[in-house]
């Protein structure tokens, strides 16, 4: 078995920019982060090898985060990227636009299946490398192009049907 701290080292920043992806709060997502690894610490005897490390840490990760979500489902949480945007804009209006787009884009990629869902995620919103991606899920760079790819498609064709 790796020692622990070369894990923490090695996969700290993808799981933290997975949790941000799923949390859109920095705050939230560091928490869930060393949460993570303190579960992975404390259940290592559980890994049995047949996924990669990184696959692992995710599912705990996820885990963690709908532990979190169900807790909190009322909480509203503001993205740093929008609080910028909205300075950015000139009245409320464009404020309203911006908000209204971007929620028809999640309620839209909720229709995704999950993996598709988790790519789209962390391309746009985690600025991920298709890489990056692929490490994470435990899959190649190739799956997770042609999986965004696809997604990608199944937005606009939502989009023309909607």
């Amino acid at each position: 078995m790796q020692d622990i701290e070369k894990i923490y080292k090695e996969y700290f920043e993808a799981i933290n920019k997975y949790l941000f992806c799923l949390t859109h709060n920095k705050d939230i997502a560091e928490e869930l982060t060393q949460e993570t690894f303190y579960k992975a610490v404390k259940h290592i005897n559980t890994y049995n090898g047949k996924c990669k490390i990184s696959v692992w840490l995710c599912q705990i990760a996820k885990n963690l985060w709908y532990d979190e979500y169900r807790k909190n489902k009322k909480i509203i949480f503001v993205e740093e990227n929008e609080i910028n945007e909205i300075k950015d804009l000139e009245n409320v209006e464009d404020i309203v636009i911006l908000r209204d787009e971007r929620d028809k884009l999640y309620k839209e990629m909720q229709k995704l299946d999950e993996k598709t869902r988790e790519v789209v995620y962390l391309r746009i919103e985690g600025n991920l490398s298709f890489k990056e991606i692929g490490d994470i899920l435990g899959k190649n760079e190739n799956w997770a192009r042609v999986t965004f790819y696809r997604g990608k498609c199944k937005l606009k064709e939502g989009d023309k049907n909607g």
